[in-house]
């Protein structure tokens, strides 16, 4: 058998609330900046839905080449363009036989099938666009970056909520682990602050209000005052590549992926389990090769809800014990990207792996003492650079992912 590959990380793209770049979003969460606001007054009124992580968004494309794209999928181009140029893979060259693209995202072309719901229903008129089965269907974002760079190696789609890019992430590690892929391209991205998306969140009765003092502040995980998760959108794209193909060319690696849990709860459609989430961590820490002492700090999936950050502090605590590993949950300035979020979160968890500086939970005043872990609240937190970090993504449906990454 042939041996096991070193995974590493040698290009990051990134299309957040809080800046499209991976710069600008490692920026603010170093400010504790947050990119959440209130939505216009008549969506609002309409959906019940007061806040949001928005992006103000003007394609980077030209105009035809936009009109034939969801808003998701320009999201997921944009981040993927990124990521390949700053990984500074010479893709002319190389064997786009062996390059694949593994992508991750919770619903999709969603604007696209709105718009036809609206046209049909709303306006009576059964004219669908002819492009809008394949501009809404969920693999779109990443057969588009396929598309564009010729890449003709492994493609995988996947939508498991919350932890939909996470996933992809990890099973892109695997493949090219395995020598079934020398890259790939792997992130996810979401694009759903839409009039019937909103309303569907809003009836779940999991989001929170706005915050009467200030909107920015209104997601407050594992603060005893917190009301519920707010809702982003965005993508993250990673170029993940053969350690020793990587460095052969040169290429500056930002990381190693080396860890990967994945597991179900099986027990409730909605309600998080810790168990579940206990076998992810360990399943993570196992494959990496790590003990629990090695990790530096915890990306939380840290969503704001009553329940959730509760589990997942209890999971934390039952693995990692009275160890002081700082824990964050970077939502509470990006929002909830869903099926994009386990992307974007271990973009956020790369700035301590990095650069020593973990980002906070912002507005965490009043630590629920049901969550007993070791917080960083309101303002980031210098340390020496870790060796190792880890990022948390716990979705509906059980599905429960869990990444590690080390420094090289």
């Amino acid at each position: 058998m042939a041996a096991r590959r070193r995974v590493a990380i040698t290009g990051i793209g990134i299309v957040s609330p809080l800046g499209q770049s991976l710069a600008a979003f490692h920026a603010a969460l170093e400010a504790g900046r947050s990119g959440i606001a209130r939505l216009p007054e008549a969506l609002a009124a309409r959906t019940g839905v007061q806040v949001a992580a928005s992006i103000d968004w003007t394609p980077p494309m030209a105009p035809g080449e936009a009109a034939n794209l969801d808003r998701v999928a320009q999201f997921a181009l944009v981040s993927a363009g990124q990521a390949l140029e700053a990984s500074g893979l010479e893709l002319q060259a190389a064997d786009r036989e062996r390059i694949g693209v593994y992508w991750g995202t919770g619903m999709g072309g969603a604007s696209t099938l709105e718009t036809a719901y609206e046209r049909v229903y709303g306006k009576n008129d059964w004219r669908a666009r002819p492009l809008t089965v394949v501009m809404a269907m969920n693999n779109a974002a990443g057969s588009g970056i396929a598309l564009k760079h010729g890449l003709r190696g492994p493609f995988a789609n996947f939508s498991t909520a919350c932890s939909s890019s996470a996933m992809a992430l990890g099973e892109a590690m695997r493949t090219i682990a395995a020598g079934r892929a020398d890259a790939i391209v792997a992130g996810g991205a979401e694009a759903l602050l839409l009039p019937a998306s909103l309303a569907a969140w809003f009836a779940l009765r999991t989001l929170a209000p706005a915050d009467a003092a200030d909107p920015a502040a209104s997601c407050k995980p594992f603060d005893k005052r917190r009301a519920g998760l707010v809702l982003g959108e965005g993508a993250a794209a990673f170029v993940l590549e053969d350690e020793a193909l990587a460095r052969a060319r040169g290429a500056r690696i930002h990381a190693y992926l080396t860890g990967y849990g994945n597991t179900c709860d099986a027990t409730h459609i909605s309600r998080p389990d810790r168990q579940g989430q206990v076998r992810a961590i360990r399943e993570a820490l196992g494959e990496a090769g790590l003990s629990a002492e090695a990790i530096g700090y915890i990306n939380a999936h840290g969503t704001a809800t009553a329940v959730g950050d509760v589990v997942e502090a209890e999971a934390i605590r039952e693995v990692f014990g009275d160890a002081p590993v700082p824990v964050s949950s970077t939502k509470s300035m990006h929002g909830h990207l869903l099926g994009g979020a386990g992307a974007l979160e271990l973009a956020a968890a790369l700035l301590a792996l990095e650069r020593g500086i973990i980002p906070p939970t912002a507005h965490l005043e009043a630590p629920d003492p049901a969550c007993p872990i070791r917080h960083v609240p309101q303002r980031a937190e210098r340390i020496p650079a870790p060796a190792a970090v880890m990022s948390n993504s716990f979705a509906f449906g059980g599905s429960n992912v869990v990444l590690v990454a080390e420094r090289d």
